[in-house]
């Protein structure tokens, strides 16, 4: 697979990355973990470098399935994860004090199986914590070795400044996909100023844009789309426009959505390198083969066309998690 580099800071990955997330959080049954490490490895084998995990994904339990997954082969990967949430859990509310930020990289490593974090990132902006202490502390955990770059999440514009004048940040993760096109207005010209790459999770829509969910879906109740407006009944339904019209794409091309959704995002930008998540190996090899789709300047505009007269309908996020976005 081909390589990036994300923005300026010297960080070289593959072109498309996994986001492990989805493995043991956030969309209903966890992953048997054998079955979650067999999947790890056959992305590294497939040509994926960049594995992006956190301590808030189980909690702990990404971290650690990630760890013994990639320890055969650690020197050839780069491993991203991530602190910001009171003892690990979302649900408590965040926490990017310097001393929790120390014990987190500390715990991660032992998890992780290894002697340095590739990239680690601020999970979300934290008010009561000046993101300048913040960028310090990394920094510190930099000079002794323990991290090699540091990064932010869902972070705004005015933070990645702060940030980035006290320890250089390599990598932006936040949202970014067809059906969420926010990040252009503000995001990607400071990022491409400054030389920041970008890392869009989701880059699938929560796998809408796949085509294989529709207004009948029915999610497991442990699933995070179960409170998110956008997914709700009447949403989806609104919203099958815009994968009728991917689909309608993805067969000109020869592809599937998911492809042509992921090819589109590789086109953006050259230092943007997309984390879409999945738990089935047919899934990972769909993805990987966007990265052989080479979309011309006339088919991204003729697919930005298209999706301009189609509104979306429903937030990304509900209220409460909204707030956490773009400090």
């Amino acid at each position: 697979m081909e390589k990036r580099q994300l923005g300026t800071s010297g960080l070289e990955v593959s072109a498309l990355g996994l986001g492990c997330m989805g493995l043991s959080f956030g969309y209903g049954t966890v992953t048997d973990k054998q079955d979650a490490i067999r999947l790890i490895r056959a992305a590294y084998e497939k040509g994926v470098t960049f594995f992006d995990t956190a301590e808030a994904y189980g909690p702990f339990l990404n971290e650690e399935i990630v760890g013994e997954a990639l320890a055969p082969f650690r020197d050839k990967v780069v491993i991203a994860t991530k602190f910001g949430f009171k003892s690990g859990l979302s649900s408590q509310g965040l926490d990017s004090h310097p001393d929790r930020i120390r014990q987190v990289a500390n715990e991660a490593l032992k998890r992780l199986r290894t002697d340095r974090i590739d990239l680690l990132y601020q999970h979300r902006v934290d008010p009561a914590v000046p993101i300048e202490d913040v960028a310090g502390t990394v920094k510190e955990l930099i000079q002794q070795g323990k991290v090699k770059h540091f990064g932010l999440s869902e972070a705004g514009v005015a933070s990645i400044r702060k940030a980035h004048a006290v320890q250089p940040v390599a990598a932006l993760q936040s949202e970014y996909s067809l059906w969420w096109r926010e990040p252009e207005k503000e995001i990607l010209p400071t990022l491409e100023e400054l030389g920041i790459g970008f890392v869009p999770f989701s880059p699938l829509g929560k796998g809408f844009l796949t085509g294989k969910i529709d207004e009948h879906t029915q999610f497991d109740k442990t699933d995070f789309r179960n409170v998110v407006p956008r997914f709700s009944e009447e949403n989806r339904k609104a919203n099958q426009k815009l994968v009728d019209l991917l689909g309608a794409i993805a067969q000109q091309k020869g592809a599937t959505s998911a492809q042509i959704a992921l090819a589109w995002l590789l086109a953006q930008k050259p230092w943007i390198v997309p984390i879409p998540g999945t738990t089935k190996l047919h899934r990972l090899e769909e993805n990987i083969g966007a990265v052989a789709i080479d979309l011309s300047v006339e088919e991204i505009r003729e697919i930005d066309t298209a999706f301009s007269t189609i509104p979306v309908q429903g937030d990304r996020y509900p209220a409460q998690l909204q707030k956490l976005v773009g400090n």
